[in-house]
């Protein structure tokens, strides 16, 4: 066991050892010049799509022979705008708006299941996202929930989550709209804390405080719930010093999940949040990538500590089997997810769209009895065989057997360049079951996914990375 007075000293050590470790790879090629990261949330990227049409998209395509789809549902409106948001979202009551929206979800979801030919959508999974998806009145909540449920089939459902503002969750009407959606079968929650830190809340501009953030956890916890909680690092005002303080209030809290996201200050979407603006008018304030890093691992030495170890990418558990569902059926099974709102998305095995982010495009397509499509693809073999190695390995591991169920190919003859690389440096392991990261490539897993994207869609240009042996624009062929 390490001595109090030896703990910190370790942990920095560590800690400066990734920014020794990023170094090299920075080199090699892996990072970007700048040291910036461009999440890997979706192959390709969201922004790099061209425009599809309803027909184009389902043309060929059947349900799942189990008839399974995980689901998910958006709701695109928040009291405040978050500094570091950079999604569409309708700020302040708007309650007419609000009707209105989940008048057109329903329409959507309608629409849907006539296109597929379903009376009701058999669920694996479920995530309501936003946005703010608590922030609904009581009775709006009722109405959603209820709907959903009437076009949703739950039998088979195994979790379902929402994410959630802690304001939500306290006083009365906090109580009563934890248990609405018990009653509804929600089981897991979200819960968008971000800090426990006051000075950086306000910078923040969130809208709750440490304790109401802290009643919010107490409250879900005694009913029940799952529970995740989220924070941001790399943030302006945020520091070696006080991002320690938070993750050691964090890790007392007993809650089920631990959730860390790195602040990205340009979009990855369609949509640019003022974190931008914040940063180029107080560049000072922003930590240091060197820094950002420092954090990140800092949290891990505490979070390891105290018994939460790394379960899906960026999520930090007791048990193994605290997770979502919906992360690990989309991103590392790869089933087959439909998405209903503002943004959301449908992935469908060799192909996916995406919705409109436009509130009167998405109103007006809605009315016309068609689904808000914006843009989507087609996946090539090629493109799908790039699709299904980049999400789960970034997430978990890349399982040989399902790869080839996925993409007719055997990964033991694909992209054997780029593996044995990424062997050579530490990054990956490989089996004859399957291919994961190491705890080094877990660090960097956004940028060691990206060395499978095609040139095309690569998330920097030529000239962003220096050409060493894991330059990323080498060695692309399958």
């Amino acid at each position: 066991m390490i001595q109090i007075a030896d703990r910190q000293t370790v942990f920095m050590e560590r800690a400066r050892s990734r920014v020794a470790d990023f170094q090299r790879l920075q080199a090699a090629g892996l990072i970007c010049k700048d040291g910036d990261f461009f999440p890997s949330v979706h192959y390709p990227p969201i922004t790099m799509y061209q425009p599809i049409t309803q027909e184009e998209l389902f043309a060929g395509y059947s349900v799942p022979e189990d008839g399974l789809l995980d689901i998910y549902a958006h709701i695109p409106f928040c009291r405040q705008r978050c500094i570091f948001c950079h999604y569409p979202v309708q700020l302040g009551e708007r309650s007419a708006e609000k009707d209105q929206y989940l008048d057109a979800l329903e329409k959507e979801m309608d629409i849907y299941m006539n296109v597929l030919g379903l009376q009701q959508i058999k669920a694996r999974s479920v995530l309501v996202g936003g946005g703010t998806p608590s922030y609904l009145a009581l009775d709006q909540i009722d109405r959603f929930l209820n709907s959903f449920v009437q076009r949703v089939d739950l039998s088979a459902c195994r979790q379902f989550n929402y994410d959630v503002d802690p304001v939500t969750l306290i006083g009365a009407e906090g109580t009563e709209r934890l248990r609405l959606m018990k009653s509804y079968g929600v089981n897991r929650l979200t819960i968008g804390v971000q800090s426990l830190n006051p000075s950086t809340l306000k910078l923040m501009n969130r809208h709750h405080g440490v304790e109401e953030a802290l009643a919010s956890i107490e409250n879900a916890k005694s009913m029940g719930y799952q529970v995740n909680i989220e924070f941001i690092f790399g943030y302006p005002g945020q520091t070696l010093e006080n991002w320690i303080e938070v993750i050691e209030q964090a890790v007392k809290l007993d809650v089920d999940e631990i959730q860390l996201y790195r602040l990205k200050i340009e979009a990855y979407g369609d949509f640019q949040g003022p974190i931008k603006r914040m940063t180029e008018r107080q560049p000072d304030e922003l930590p240091t990538v060197e820094e950002t890093l420092m954090m990140k691992q800092l949290a891990i030495e505490i979070l390891n500590e105290n018994g939460y170890h790394e379960n899906l990418r960026r999520v930090f558990t007791k048990e193994r089997k605290q997770y979502s569902h919906y992360a690990h059926n989309q991103c590392c099974m790869l089933y087959d997810q439909v998405g209903f709102g503002l943004t959301a998305f449908s992935s469908l095995r060799d192909r996916f769209a995406l919705n409109t982010q436009d509130f009167d495009e998405y109103y007006s397509k809605i009315a016309e009895g068609k689904l808000p499509l914006n843009r989507g693809i087609l996946r090539t073999p090629e493109e799908q065989m790039r699709w299904a190695i980049v999400l789960p390995l970034k997430n978990r591991t890349v399982r040989k057997a399902n790869y080839e169920k996925q993409t007719g190919v055997s990964l033991n003859k694909v992209f054997r360049n780029k593996i044995e690389k990424l062997k050579a440096f530490g990054l990956i392991t490989e089996d004859e079951k399957e291919i994961g990261v190491t705890k080094l490539g877990a660090f960097f897993a956004d940028e060691v996914a990206q060395q499978f994207h095609h040139p095309d869609y690569m998330p920097y240009p030529r000239d962003a990375y220096n050409h060493g042996l894991l330059y990323p624009y080498d060695d692309c062929e399958p």
